[in-house]
């Protein structure tokens, strides 16, 4: 396939693609970043394309591949590298879109739950959900790690019967 035709056939699918990365982005400032760095790595690697392979798939999977490592950058610049003691700051999540009423009613709801457990139960389940590792909730409270796990499963299979009024039917 010469330049010409390869141009051609990219400027072609131009609509679709904006679409594609449209829906991908659900933003179209970042749609339109997405397609001019589609167009750039296919320009950029025009020489591996093979021309008996579908051309509008290969230049679909380069957006689509673009967007999964956008992504996948975008979340490691959130984290937070933690240096304190304890490790507060590891789990913290910046990004609190839980403000919606439901969100908040269900919250409450759960949490509500989580305090009717018993506090052996409450205490071991508690502090896995603050994302401390089994290990780490054993030596703390002087247990075993079979009975950590016990302990954090008997207190979700709690929880989910305690909740089951509130699941759609």
């Amino acid at each position: 396939m010469t330049a010409l035709e390869f141009n051609f056939h990219l400027t072609g699918l131009q609509k679709y693609l904006f679409i594609f990365a449209k829906q991908l982005t659900r933003n179209e400032v970042d749609a339109e970043d997405l397609l001019q760095e589609t167009y750039l790595k296919a320009l950029t690697y025009r020489d591996k394309y093979v021309v008996q392979y579908n051309f509008k798939a290969w230049v679909y999977t380069i957006m689509k591949n673009i967007f999964i490592n956008n992504y996948r950058r975008n979340k490691k610049t959130k984290t937070i590298i933690d240096v304190t003691d304890n490790l507060y700051f590891m789990n913290l999540n910046l990004d609190n879109k839980d403000s919606n009423p439901e969100s908040i009613w269900a919250t409450t709801e759960i949490q509500t739950g989580i305090n009717k457990l018993d506090s052996e139960f409450r205490q071991a389940f508690e502090m896995y959900n603050e994302g401390y590792k089994y290990k780490e909730i054993a030596e703390d409270l002087k247990l075993t790690i079979g009975t950590v796990k016990s302990r954090i499963f008997y207190s979700r299979q709690k929880l989910m019967k305690n909740m089951r009024e509130y699941q759609p039917a």
